[in-house]
């Protein structure tokens, strides 16, 4: 691929969070194959300087990105435009990029997630490989077939902005990449786009491992997990849904059964959860692998999902028996290592299953562990990649 632009919406470093664990492997499966220039936001400040990524990258551009949601929204009616790009629209990235492109010869763009697609120039040479992820757009028109009101018409606007810009885009681009066959289909169904497929997300099961060294949490007995950024509308929407529909009926037989929400991030909604009996919010963590060892089952009631969820790999690579509704599981081939559930009757049965039965949870924990490392590696997951874009062997083991 020669010379390599990676564009993304947050630094890819650390691999924390969903968006961000696909990006630092998809940035470090490319840097072990050219050079890599990468230009990204960042949100939080401490992103701004990571030498973690020094060894991946030839040089790497950061730009702070602050807009507020109400400055956000006044210039994308007044423009016309989605929110989403104008959240991400800056002029000093466009500079950042600008730049870069005079200055490198860039032989590929690696666009990571669709904000990013606006910085590409009109007269821009280069290979273009566009990771959508998720479709976005459907994403939005889900939340406006949930809503009523003036977020209603909000939400069908941006499904409907969106759509149009991510067809434009994928017209345009020479692959365009999705996380899972179910999203690539759906996006070839909506926009009529050519030239789509799936690169499936991985998870690091050496890190991910119940007998890897980190620090153990204490939490109980009965402890029923849940990770995610906690800022995230589906994420804040399924514990919500668990915490005062699913919970009380499970303590209802195992009195002494806490929910840890685990992730940073909560707003006021999600802290007022903890006023309930049995809810622990502990914002963001150190490492979560220890709430995760220490579950006795690790449950995902998303009503929305997008795309292969990272928090129902992860809790299969620890070895925990995982109960996930149908929106969560969708895209995950668990092999019956995972409970399915479509109502919150399924889901208080499943769990309340798991916890008076720890020899059979444990069984299907390891089973699951089992499927992750035989189905999940991020070097299996990414090896299409190579094919699809004629890619050369790596040149050696990245940093």
């Amino acid at each position: 691929m020669g010379n390599i632009l990676f564009l993304a919406h947050r630094v890819p470093y650390p691999p924390d969070r969903g968006d961000k664990i696909r990006s630092y492997h998809l940035l470090r499966h490319l840097a072990a194959r050219g050079r890599v220039d990468l230009v990204a936001f960042a949100d939080d400040p401490r992103d701004m300087h990571r030498p973690e990524l020094a060894g991946l990258t030839a040089s790497r551009t950061i730009v702070r990105r602050s807009k507020s949601q109400a400055v956000v929204g006044v210039q994308a009616l007044a423009s016309g435009r989605p929110l989403s790009l104008t959240a991400f629209d800056d002029a000093a990235m466009r500079r950042a990029v600008g730049e870069l492109l005079a200055r490198e010869r860039i032989e590929t763009v690696f666009v990571f997630s669709g904000q990013m697609a606006q910085y590409l120039p009109a007269d821009l040479q280069a290979r273009v490989i566009m990771d959508f992820v998720d479709v976005d757009s459907a994403k939005f028109a889900a939340y406006a077939s949930a809503t009523s009101g003036p977020m209603r018409w909000l939400y069908r606007r941006e499904a409907r902005l969106l759509q149009g810009f991510e067809q434009a885009i994928a017209a345009r681009a020479d692959a365009n990449l999705f996380v899972s066959d179910a999203e690539a289909g759906l996006f070839r169904g909506n926009t009529g786009a050519e030239r789509v497929h799936a690169i499936e997300n991985g998870i690091d099961t050496v890190l991910f491992d119940p007998a890897a060294a980190f620090e153990r949490v204490d939490a109980g007995p009965a402890l029923i997990v849940f990770t995610g950024q906690m800022d995230y509308r589906p994420n804040i929407d399924a514990v919500t849904w668990f915490a005062e529909d699913i919970l009380p009926r499970v303590r209802a037989s195992h009195p002494d059964a806490r929910f840890a929400i685990v992730g940073r991030n909560p707003g006021e909604t999600v802290k007022a959860l903890a006023r309930q009996p049995g809810v622990i919010v502990t914002g963001e963590v150190a490492d979560v692998r220890g709430w995760l060892a220490a579950a006795a089952v690790v449950v995902a009631p998303l009503k929305l999902a997008r795309g292969i969820q990272n928090k129902v790999l992860e809790a299969m690579a620890m070895a925990r028996p995982v109960v996930a509704s149908s929106a969560a599981a969708e895209g995950i081939d668990h092999g019956g290592t995972i409970t399915v559930g479509a109502t919150a009757a399924d889901l208080v049965e499943a769990v309340t299953l798991m916890l008076s039965d720890r020899a059979s949870a444990a069984e299907l924990g390891q089973d699951a562990r089992a499927r992750v490392i035989a189905r999940y590696g991020w070097d299996a997951r990414l090896a299409p990649l190579d094919a699809l874009l004629g890619l050369p062997a790596a040149m050696g083991e990245a940093a």
